[in-house]
């Protein structure tokens, strides 16, 4: 009886293998790559697009067994374009595929996730798109691990977007035309919310998706990531309507008074000081609001069942977090104002 189980067990994987694709993206992942090719080895056609890698992971995946498409490099990268042409040759390669999977290299996919997302999309036809627990892979080795570790932390439930990793319906996706191309970051954002309004549920289920490596160990590369986010929220409420572009708007709105308004006012308020006195009254007030928004993320943080030194280093990256993305906003201005291509934010190496 048992034997008879394992055997359908092992036919129920096989058959759930042929129906799902993996899409898995990348840019000089180095040993990430290795290990996230590895961890969907088996588990269906696996597609991965290279954008422009210096460090060998072509050879890497091919000596995996991937099917690897590189990007022309005369076009802007993005991972929304990345994704589409993973998604095109999947397509090509596997024309009845049902669910595709897409992955970022930097990712392992956790051992039963596959069939744990397909068997969820398939017994629920209203879901388009299902993601599960993310947990970062290193996040004792600093404290930038440990904020992105914390982050991957959300409800589960219907949603409104997932992240860069998830399992769509492949006919949800094609019927959506995909991927914004453009989009710099919040790409997923944006085609969730088109699925949303044509009828498709976003589902985060309580089950382990995969491990991420962020890979985040200096200053610079924490600040150049919030950057990133910065653009991509300023992209946001130019590109989405009043709904689906709420979100953005209030990140750029927030950046805008806690990393400009206030603390030019402050400045203001302190220059006029020397003439008038009332003037230092105004800079007291605005300093103590600084001071009141510190204390209220703190608690937030403290509330969340962080200690409180925890809870201080992640309101302070929150605080100092505002500055980078108001860069991000003015560099998307200024890009959008010059109509120049959208630029690739790195903030991590080979």
């Amino acid at each position: 009886m048992a034997r008879r189980r394992v055997g359908l067990e092992g036919l129920v994987k096989t058959l759930i293998s042929a129906q799902t694709g993996i899409v898995v993206i990348g840019r000089n992942e180095g040993e990430r790559l290795g290990r996230c090719l590895e961890s969907v080895g088996g588990q269906g056609r696996v597609v991965y697009v290279d954008s422009g890698s210096s460090d060998g992971s072509i050879a890497r995946a091919r000596g995996l067994g991937a099917e690897v498409v590189e990007l022309d490099l005369s076009k802007p990268f993005t991972a929304a374009r990345a994704r589409n042409a993973g998604f095109a040759r999947l397509r090509e390669l596997e024309p009845e595929v049902e669910f595709v999977q897409f992955v970022d290299g930097d990712c392992e996919i956790r051992e039963s996730w596959i069939d744990t997302a397909a068997t969820a999309l398939r017994q629920d036809p209203t879901t388009t798109v299902v993601c599960g627990r993310l947990r970062e892979r290193f996040p004792e080795k600093s404290i930038y691990n440990r904020m992105c570790d914390i982050g991957w932390d959300y409800p589960i439930g219907e949603i409104e977007a997932c992240g860069g990793l998830a399992m769509y319906r492949a006919s949800a996706c094609v019927a959506a035309s995909g991927f914004d191309d453009a989009l710099i970051a919040g790409e997923e954002f944006e085609l969730c919310s088109r699925l949303r309004k044509a009828g498709g549920r976003v589902r985060r289920i309580d089950a382990e998706m995969a491990w991420h490596d962020v890979g985040i160990t200096r200053f610079l590369q924490w600040w150049k990531r919030a950057v990133r986010s910065g653009f991509g929220s300023a992209e946001g409420w130019v590109l989405y309507d009043a709904s689906t572009g709420a979100v953005h708007r209030r990140r750029v709105l927030r950046a805008v008074v806690w990393a400009a308004a206030v603390p030019v006012c402050i400045l203001t308020s302190l220059t006029v000081g020397f003439w008038e006195s009332s003037a230092w009254l105004a800079s007291a007030l605005l300093i103590l609001l600084w001071c009141f928004n510190f204390v209220r993320l703190l608690l937030r943080e403290k509330r969340s069942r962080h200690d409180l030194a925890l809870a201080f280093w992640l309101a302070a990256f929150s605080t100092l977090g505002k500055f980078a993305e108001l860069r991000g906003v003015a560099q998307y201005v200024f890009t959008r104002s010059q109509g120049r291509a959208t630029p690739i934010i790195e903030y991590r190496g080979a």
